[in-house]
């Protein structure tokens, strides 16, 4: 089968992500090493690849999130007496799947209101509904 029909056959299958990996193979003079599986196998990790990203993105932009701030950011070497392994239990979202809810307290400046704004992001990429609010005293 020629690679124009093929592509246009895809394109009405949706499948974007092994139209651009097909097109890759095509200009990749080494393709012709692998076997056919290995080259059906890196289509359709592209095309996997592809949907988990279109989903993240579109779950990103419907959390309309205030910050683009992550737990990776956080730096542990500033004076504000952060504990890094419950950070990262905290970070591993089993509160959000237990149903119970998240309280951040403490003195003035330590940063309480960029913490919240870190949290959202990983349920977001696994899916999961949460919600932030500020109250205030």
């Amino acid at each position: 089968m020629l690679p124009n029909p093929t592509l246009d056959k895809l394109q009405t299958l949706r499948l974007h992500g092994m139209i651009k990996a097909l097109s890759e193979q095509h200009s990749t003079p080494d393709i012709h090493d692998l076997s056919f599986d290995e080259r059906l196998g890196l289509m359709v990790d592209r095309e996997l690849t592809e949907r988990e990203d279109a989903r993240l993105t579109t779950r990103l932009k419907a959390a309309r999130l205030r910050h683009n701030a992550c737990l990776e950011d956080i730096d542990y070497r500033s004076p504000r007496g952060l504990d890094k392994a419950l950070i990262l239990q905290l970070g591993s979202g089993q509160w959000l799947r237990d149903g119970l809810n998240l309280i951040i307290g403490g003195p003035t400046g330590v940063g309480k209101p960029g913490s919240p704004a870190r949290w959202p992001t990983r349920p977001v990429a696994t899916d999961t509904a949460c919600a932030t609010c500020a109250c205030r005293a």
